[in-house]
């Protein structure tokens, strides 16, 4: 299965990418085959810019700057997302990438009256979710509704690819976590992925 890990931590030692690095040797252990998109590592721009914006509801939207990771998105079998929640949202490159790479034309179609968008992410079947919070779990359930897996599910995967499967790990308190729970996790990942 043709399978785009996208990372998203600035830092390279960080919890995040080592849970990534165990998804991965995972996945292709199951005979995936991975493409890992580092947003920070490539320097991913988060700014749609005014370009693409003007051209978001013409007949062609302005994909110049962001063909290769459109392209890697239209492609992927299984999508795999390695990030931290901060703020109780995404990290700003994260939101970016959705915002400029899931565009009008290849993730959706805009309807002709402006209505409910129309998904094109056939290819699309599985997207998987790994995310760290410092938060205890709790707070993400009981006070703010798990707004991270909401957004994704149904604003972000219920417009473009509504079908596919959808698993989503949360490992909670991360910045105070033993190494027996980060292991007790990597368990949990192997398990559901």
């Amino acid at each position: 299965m043709k399978c785009l890990v996208v990372v998203a931590h600035p830092v390279r030692d960080s919890l995040c990418h080592y849970l990534c690095s165990q998804v991965v040797e995972h996945l292709e252990s199951k005979e995936y085959d991975i493409t890992i998109l580092d947003l920070y590592h490539r320097e991913f721009e988060p700014a749609l810019t005014h370009k693409e914006r003007q051209s978001y509801y013409d007949n062609s939207f302005d994909s110049s700057l962001v063909q290769q990771d459109i392209a890697l998105l239209t492609e992927a079998e299984s999508l795999v997302l390695v990030f931290p929640t901060w703020w109780f949202g995404f990290p700003a490159i994260l939101k970016g990438w959705f915002d400029r790479v899931w565009a009008p034309g290849h993730a959706y179609d805009h309807d002709k009256d402006l209505g409910a968008i129309k998904p094109r992410l056939s290819k699309l079947t599985e997207v998987k979710v790994v995310t760290t919070l410092g938060s205890p779990w709790w707070v993400d359930t009981f006070v703010l509704w798990k707004p991270v897996k909401r957004v994704l599910k149904i604003a972000l995967l219920g417009a473009c690819v509504p079908k596919c499967s959808f698993k989503y790990l949360s490992l909670y308190k991360s910045e105070n976590v033993s190494k027996q729970k980060v292991e007790q996790f990597v368990q949990k990942i192997k398990a559901s992925f």
